[in-house]
């Protein structure tokens, strides 16, 4: 049922204020990511509902607790999406969790990400106080866009009441396509193919196959397979699927699931385990043993950087240690959204 609960929510965020810190709950898709939160349970699902939807103008704002599923279901009947494709990771993900954790899908780096189409936001902060940022058009901010800076917080910036967002027409064909390359010959294919004017829409590579997917008219499509060739795959959207939700074989492991992102043409590090190359070689997933410093060295040595995305050890650090300047600015923002750190204490980082 659509509610608003956006007083009810600041209240019990300024009865904290004083000290008594808050775990922000949503529907639990993605409780596993990030450091292991503290603090008494906040629940926001119920603040659900779409606001407002402007189809001609390709602009939706939803309350935070709406679900991924919901959002998708009425984009759909105007046959719109959103465009970074993102992973749900359980029936009742919201909308505000998979801002809050920044996640994008397979059509990332040819469509844009999360924070890409973030146009505003109403928010909690740490004082209880509901502010608002941004607005429903692309240009319309004149400053610091505050709005994106809740893309990827995890809530420790503030509690996500209603989001609005850009939206894109759904393309009317699409093509999977599959070429037998090992990792190397992969990575300099996508980066290949990524320099021409295609309609790209998702490059991976696993096991010794790549997977192209083009997006279009069916005329655009044609065209772009006549000239990559290639198999084509007659399941390209469940497997598409299955990467983005990690239901493939490859994720199905108790192994440490580590995200590295670096520069697309970067060959892969030399650590020990399986690799996966998504969005077209900037992000790889590696199921490894490896210690965390390890892998956040060679992340570095890439000139990129790694997560800890699943399993291993959730009470240590799971984000690359930041470098010292990058660590103040984010404890000022940090203090600055919320001075008594109330909000998801050490979801994100030890620190705070």
């Amino acid at each position: 049922m659509d509610a608003d609960l956006s007083d009810a929510l600041a209240q019990t965020v300024r009865a904290a204020a004083s000290g008594e810190p808050l775990q922000i709950v949503g529907g639990g898709s993605k409780s596993f990511y990030g450091r292991a939160a503290r603090g008494k349970p906040l629940p926001v699902a119920g603040h659900r509902g779409i606001v407002d939807h402007e189809p001609t103008e390709l602009v939706i704002t939803a309350r935070a607790g709406t679900t991924l599923r919901d959002l998708e279901a009425a984009l759909a009947t105007h046959h719109q999406m959103l465009a970074f494709e993102p992973p749900h990771f359980g029936a009742e993900a919201t909308l505000g969790g998979t801002i809050a954790c920044g996640f994008s899908g397979p059509r990332r780096p040819y469509a844009g990400s999360a924070r890409d189409f973030m146009l505003g936001a109403r928010i909690i902060n740490g004082k209880g106080e509901i502010l608002s940022f941004g607005g429903r058009v692309m240009k319309n901010v004149a400053g610091y866009d505050v709005s994106r800076l809740m893309v990827g917080a995890l809530g420790t910036l503030g509690v996500l009441l209603d989001i609005s967002l850009k939206v894109l027409p759904r393309p009317t064909a699409e093509l999977t396509l599959t070429f037998n390359l090992s990792a190397e010959q992969a990575i300099a294919k996508m980066n290949a193919c990524a320099a021409r004017p295609l309609p790209l829409s998702a490059a991976c590579h696993l096991r010794d196959t790549l997977y192209i997917r083009v997006s279009g008219s069916e005329e655009t499509v044609r065209a772009a397979h006549a000239q990559l060739g290639g198999d084509r795959r007659t399941d390209g959207e469940e497997f598409w699927r299955g990467l983005r939700e990690h239901q493939l074989d490859f994720f199905k492991t108790d192994t440490p699931l580590w995200r590295l992102s670096v520069p697309p043409a970067a060959p892969l590090a030399p650590l020990s385990g399986e690799w996966l190359i998504d969005w077209g070689g900037t992000q790889r997933w590696l199921k490894s043993n490896a210690r965390p410093t390890e892998v956040w060295e060679a992340a570095a040595a890439s000139s990129g950087h790694a997560t800890l995305f699943r399993g291993g050890d959730r009470a240590g650090e799971v984000f690359q240690p930041l470098p010292a300047a990058l660590a103040r600015l984010h404890a000022n923002l940090k203090r600055a959204f919320d001075p008594a750190g109330v909000l998801n204490p050490g979801r994100y980082s030890t620190a705070w």
